[in-house]
């Protein structure tokens, strides 16, 4: 009897230096890109974005020195969430209900 097993390969994050930023890329199992964002000193700092597996712009975050900070955008299919931070905590929560599918970059 002979047995075959078979793993897909999942593409493995990548990371390139840009200045004193790393940036990273991360991956879905099928290979499209699911996050884009900067590490400095191992800290996740600057934009980080989010895409669904279509490639659309699903959540737009900000981070400091590894703290969520500014205004944060989480899209769904029917609304768009502004989620406002200050130094790792939640200061505001606006949602819009929308029919459209609103992406910025």
């Amino acid at each position: 009897m002979i047995g075959f097993v078979g793993f897909s390969q999942e593409k493995q994050p990548s990371y390139t230096a840009e200045g004193d930023l790393v940036k990273a890329t991360y991956y879905y199992q099928d290979g499209t890109v699911s996050t884009i964002g900067f590490f400095k000193d191992q800290k996740l700092t600057g934009e980080w974005t989010r895409f669904d597996k279509e490639g659309n712009i699903i959540q737009t975050a900000f981070y400091d020195a590894g703290n969520k900070v500014g205004k944060w955008l989480v899209w769904s299919s029917n609304a768009l969430k502004e989620i406002h931070y200050e130094n790792n905590a939640i200061v505001d929560v606006n949602t819009r209900e929308t029919g459209l599918k609103i992406a910025i970059h």
